[in-house]
């Protein structure tokens, strides 16, 4: 993947969501999508001196890192404003005083300050790791052995921790909307590409960036050996897209699995499994902090990630850029809910 964001999405307008699901009118107001700011911070500064508002019962409270600061930041999209914020109010009920920096920007943005020591850590991807920070090609398929690759290669070169990894995966995908799954059943890659040469009517539906990145089409080309005629891919914003392909306007839309609009539009993803390449989330820590507490985080950060199947994250990030919820609150009910705080 290039040194761009990796999961840019656009703003996803009331009026859009709106013309499609008119019974979720009342929470338009507060929609954005997975891009935006939905409803954060921005990045502000805030701290606290540990705990926040825990009853102090949950599962954190065993930990004591009392004397311990730390910044948190995270990337500017919707579920890393989700995870920032659960970072961050996990790492209270531990003990800690934790900074916010939650929403920082970009990924080169975020990782410039995790190297800076601007924050001390923040969420980030396997596949990010591998492609950009570390600049290598050729990414494992296997999630568990490209989160050891990286976190071996960015301690030695960086001194970055690679700490816990979460079982979703936010890749590159393509999805049907629901009318087109009733008539012609679900599809995986090769069934998508032999339906699309079949009809040439068949639209694709892609943000402008995806027919070039070395992440994007061209691995839907290697794997069925098919290209996408010109006229048959159709660009646009990321959020007209998950509409338009609900609606049948696109036959075929790009899509990032683990988005909050695949379940509240009734999206069918396409099975790509083993082709687009990993991206599961894991802690990144500056190694110097990790080692003022490694065992304690190592557990924390378990304890954090391990519910979150893709299922579980498209579920949180729904409650931000569908029904228009605030990243703290989301992740404050999923450590409650999780009997965390």
């Amino acid at each position: 993947m290039p040194p761009k964001e990796e999961h840019v999405i656009q703003r996803f307008t009331p009026r859009m969501f709106i013309a499609l699901f008119a019974v979720l009118a009342m929470l338009g107001a507060a929609c954005s999508d997975s891009g935006d700011d939905a409803g954060s911070d921005g990045g502000d500064e805030t701290t606290s001196d540990g705990g926040g508002e825990s009853s102090g019962d949950g599962a954190l409270s065993e930990f004591d890192l009392e004397g311990q600061s730390v910044t948190v930041g995270s990337k500017d999209f919707t579920e890393q404003l989700v995870l920032g914020e659960i970072y961050v109010q996990a790492l209270e009920a531990a003990g800690a005083s934790v900074t916010n920096q939650v929403n920082l920007g970009g990924t080169a943005v975020a990782r410039e300050a995790l190297l800076a020591g601007e924050i001390d850590l923040y969420p980030e991807y396997n596949g990010t790791g591998w492609t950009v920070h570390l600049g290598n090609e050729d990414p494992s398929f296997d999630s568990e052995e490209l989160t050891t690759n990286v976190r071996e290669a960015d301690l030695e070169e960086n001194s970055i921790r690679w700490v816990s990894q979460a079982p979703f995966n936010n890749t590159y995908g393509f999805a049907a909307g629901p009318d087109f799954v009733e008539e012609n059943g679900e599809l995986d890659l090769q069934g998508m590409a032999d339906y699309i040469a079949e009809n040439p009517s068949a639209t694709v539906c892609m943000e402008s960036e995806f027919p070039s990145r070395p992440d994007g089409l061209v691995l839907f080309e290697n794997e069925t050996g098919f290209t996408i005629p010109q006229d048959q891919i159709v660009i646009l914003d990321t959020g007209i897209i998950y509409n338009d392909t609900a609606t049948g306007e696109c036959t075929f839309g790009e899509i990032f699995t683990t988005d909050g609009r695949i379940p509240a539009l009734e999206l069918d993803v396409i099975d790509a499994e083993g082709v687009f390449i990993l991206y599961n989330v894991s802690a990144n820590l500056r190694d110097e902090v990790y080692g003022e507490h490694p065992d304690a985080y190592e557990e924390i950060f378990e304890l954090i990630h391990e519910p979150l199947t893709k299922e579980r994250m498209a579920e949180l990030n729904s409650f931000v850029s569908v029904e228009g919820e605030e990243p703290a609150d989301v992740a404050r009910q999923y450590l409650e809910d999780e009997g965390l705080i």
